[in-house]
């Protein structure tokens, strides 16, 4: 038990970090995953097709080949481009744009299917009263798709907060290393690879509860809209 006191500030500075990369990796996945779901209901073959190629090859490969490919691939592209002066792709920039990628186009066909459940004829009569395509959006669509949702979502960024780990392999300080770091030290890896485990537990669970929350929430207020 002493170990895991002696390190618990080492292992709490990784969560945050941990909790860092998941939060921001959600941000920009709902941003593109929203944008690829309304190029793929897009009437325009230009603009749907290729969203549709994207996410589909996104989501046919492992997240850990994306994260090796952009960490060293990316580093590679920038020192051709840029010579000696060229950045380097940090551990979690890295993470974030694999992450965030792979979030963005598993969170599109969520957000698809989602645009879909909402009643053409809604939309038309909002229309019809004199709403605008935003109004439509804002008081009509936008309710009733996060409803459809988030359920979804809420699985997405349960997975996203557990790949996180992924990205130690490329030296991030997140939980993981650390936990790796005390158990190398102390040379006792059960110890901490089991606290480790108790630390994305804990985060599953209030997850859980935050989302059963928000759905109660987005259910009540569609049924008060109607």
């Amino acid at each position: 038990m002493q170990p895991v006191i002696d390190y618990l500030p080492l292992l709490l500075q990784g969560l945050a970090t941990t909790l860092k990369l998941a939060v921001s990796t959600v941000i920009v996945g709902l941003i593109l995953g929203l944008l690829l779901a309304l190029a793929k209901l897009s009437p325009r073959a230009w603009l749907s097709r290729p969203a549709f190629w994207v996410t589909n090859f996104l989501r046919g490969i492992p997240e850990f080949l994306v994260l090796l490919v952009i960490y060293f691939g990316g580093t590679q592209v920038l020192g051709q481009v840029f010579g000696d002066k060229a950045p380097n792709v940090s551990p979690f920039l890295a993470g974030l744009i694999a992450l965030g990628v792979i979030f963005g186009a598993y969170a599109s066909e969520t957000f698809r299917a989602a645009f879909q459940s909402v009643p053409r004829g809604q939309i038309e009569a909002g229309r019809a009263y004199g709403f605008s395509a935003w109004q439509c959006f804002r008081y009509i669509q936008m309710p009733q798709i996060w409803r459809v949702a988030i359920p979804g979502l809420g699985n997405l960024w349960q997975g996203s907060v557990k790949d996180t780990a992924l990205v130690s392999v490329v030296g991030l300080d997140d939980v993981m290393r650390k936990a790796q770091q005390a158990a190398q030290t102390t040379r006792e890896p059960f110890t901490f690879y089991l606290v480790a485990s108790l630390m994305f537990l804990i985060i599953t669970l209030i997850s859980m509860w935050l989302i059963a929350k928000a759905e109660k929430r987005a259910s009540r207020g569609v049924a008060g809209a109607r």
